[in-house]
């Protein structure tokens, strides 16, 4: 199918709003959340305030297209990892888990501003939920055929009442797996999803922020040997 041909009205107002967002993340890059001002991101482009205000409704609704950016870019990285059921889920799992740590080392202001509320009183699309569960959605695809260890059943548990409960849930895991609420096997791929997830993002969490800094450690070194034991609690 033929690309849409945009008017050049249309054509302008992308480009602009691309320049917006690349300055805002420069802002952000520079001196975090805070830094984000939309008077001189207008000022250094020969707006005026108003103006600025047709392409964006405000600060809010910038950082919103900007997390929305970074999801879409961080699901991009983590689904160039081949996971094929032939590379081995084990192979495949920490595959994954280094492409998350490299997406957020490069761009830790980007990591930094999808994990938790950036403002207080920020409230977040509800797309951008879609957009987060795409980032975890090969996880669930590697964990599927894993066997949790006995300590991790309350999880599985939980994770099995959740999908039979919650559509959407149910949507994600069928999407990426093809398995149906109540297979077996659909705990399970949530749960070491969802315990991936806190790994990941409680070390690199960590790491981005510099609170490993002075420590005798790499942050890989200790991520892939907790990748490891979570491999091993599924039998991976």
């Amino acid at each position: 199918m033929a690309a849409e041909v945009l008017s050049p009205r249309a054509r302008y107002r992308e480009q602009n709003r691309a320049e917006i967002k690349a300055a805002a993340l420069q802002q952000l890059a520079e001196g975090g959340v805070q830094a984000v001002a939309l008077t001189r991101i207008a000022k250094d482009m020969g707006l005026s305030g108003p103006a600025l205000y047709r392409y964006f409704a405000g600060r809010d609704d910038l950082l919103s297209e900007l997390i929305r950016d970074a999801y879409d870019d961080a699901a991009q990285a983590i689904r160039r990892v081949d996971a094929a059921p032939s590379v081995g889920a084990r192979v495949a799992l920490h595959a994954l888990a280094d492409a998350y740590r490299d997406w957020a080392v490069a761009q830790p202001h980007r990591y930094l501003l999808i994990q938790g509320a950036p403002l207080p009183g920020y409230a977040a699309p509800p797309d951008t939920l879609l957009r987060a569960r795409a980032v975890l959605g090969p996880f669930l695809t590697v964990f599927a055929a894993g066997v949790p260890a006995e300590p991790l059943r309350p999880v599985v548990e939980e994770m099995a009442a959740w999908v039979r409960k919650e559509e959407g849930v149910a949507g994600w895991l069928a999407q990426h797996t093809g398995l149906a609420p109540d297979d077996d096997a659909a705990g399970t791929a949530l749960a070491g999803t969802v315990l991936a997830w806190s790994q990941l993002h409680g070390t690199v969490g960590l790491e981005v922020s510099g609170q490993y800094a002075g420590m005798g450690h790499r942050a890989q070194t200790l991520l892939a040997a907790q990748i490891g034991i979570l491999a091993d609690s599924f039998q991976l």
